[in-house]
């Protein structure tokens, strides 16, 4: 009990529950931010808008995106080493990243005491992933609407050249 007045597996889980949440509100909330902005941009698009444009506008959205999971990442990795579970920032940041990515490499451990946060750290990079890619698909699609009428505008363009180069 070690001078709690809970078992230790439930106070980690309760804390590791909380901050979860936190990491998933925070998640959200960047995600609405990310999507705004992007709409925002994406409404002066058009089929004349030049690739490197559209180019830039999808590596600021990915840009934004990783940043957003390494802030959560960060928000995961300052509890972890106040607390002194992983003393080393850098240590604690690690061991973070690899939990919510999911990869697990295992060189630097929790004590035994508190080894189930890292599976609720798994948990919130599988969510906040999940999250993520069905947003990437939702601007993707967005691409390959403009792309088509792109292509569409094209094929109108080549069948009037050759409608009017028969006359």
């Amino acid at each position: 009990m070690d001078g709690l007045s809970v078992p230790i597996p439930v106070l980690e889980t309760v804390l590791g529950t909380l901050t979860l949440i936190v990491i998933i509100f925070v998640h959200g909330a960047g995600i609405r931010t990310i999507n705004q902005r992007f709409s925002k941009s994406w409404i002066r698009m058009n089929p004349a808008t030049p690739h490197w444009r559209l180019n830039l506008l999808l590596a600021f959205t990915i840009g934004a995106l990783a940043t957003l999971h390494f802030t959560e990442t960060l928000l995961w990795a300052i509890p972890v080493s106040a607390f002194g579970l992983i003393p080393s920032m850098r240590d604690s940041y690690y061991y973070v990243l690899q939990s919510y990515t999911t990869l697990g490499e295992g060189t630097v451990t929790l004590p035994e005491r508190w080894r189930l946060i890292g599976p609720i750290i798994a948990m919130s990079g599988l969510f906040t992933f999940g999250w993520t890619g069905s947003v990437l698909v939702s601007i993707m699609t967005e691409f390959g609407k403009l792309d088509r009428l792109r292509a569409k505008g094209l094929n109108k363009g080549r069948a009037d050249e050759s409608g009017s180069s028969g006359r």
